[in-house]
């Protein structure tokens, strides 16, 4: 099995960082093909920082997407690489070669991601550096550790409705704080995470 790189840098600190809604149009421009992979969604930002990398799995988790069958785990196991590289300050990011080469319709990727913009404008209107504590080590390992717990648990929640898409949503939010420097964002982004523990202690899920 062959392994590749796809980004650098820790964190989510570069020169240039992309907010949400930049990241959004860089994949909906990738999903132009008629077929798109893996390798190719996250080749679009993959220049900048771990952070927007991992938000793209994240976010397509959340979208009309995790209803393709083992979608879902296929991305948690992304996020798992990808944030486990991230706690162990990794320069380059590495994913295995049968990853990469996963494919999708580029229409239903561009569908799928366009369907988020709004919510991203709206987030990135409301990103600041703000609570930076929360997004330096050593607090921002613990953050990026609850990101490779939510990628380990999306394969096990496969059949549980909504669940992978929750924490998919969380992982996201903490991505886009780690990206904006944003303190209260990654405050914000454990919401769901108390949320998914509700409904699965309930049984709703």
């Amino acid at each position: 099995m062959r392994d590749e790189t796809v980004g650098s840098r820790d964190g989510g600190t570069s020169a240039h960082r992309p907010d949400l809604t930049e990241v959004i149009s860089q994949v909906c421009k990738a999903a132009e093909a008629e077929r798109i992979t893996v390798r190719d969604v996250l080749g679009t930002v993959g220049g900048a920082s771990f952070a927007p990398l991992l938000l793209v799995p994240a976010l397509a988790v959340t979208s009309p997407l995790s209803g393709i069958p083992l979608f879902s785990s296929l991305m948690g196991l992304t996020i798992f690489i990808i944030s486990m590289q991230m706690l162990f300050r990794r320069k380059h990011i590495w994913l295995p070669d049968w990853v990469l080469r996963r494919q999708v319709k580029g229409k239903t990727v561009q569908k799928a991601f366009r369907s988020l913009r709004s919510v991203a404008r709206w987030l990135d209107r409301r990103t600041n550096e703000r609570l930076s504590v929360l997004v330096r080590r050593p607090m921002i390992f613990l953050v990026q550790l609850v990101c490779a717990l939510s990628g380990a648990a999306m394969p096990l929640f496969e059949i549980v409705p909504f669940t992978s898409s929750i924490l998919g949503a969380g992982v996201a939010i903490l991505a886009l704080g780690m990206m904006a420097r944003d303190g209260l964002v990654v405050l914000f982004g454990l919401t769901p995470y108390f949320l998914a523990g509700y409904l699965i202690a309930t049984g709703v899920a």
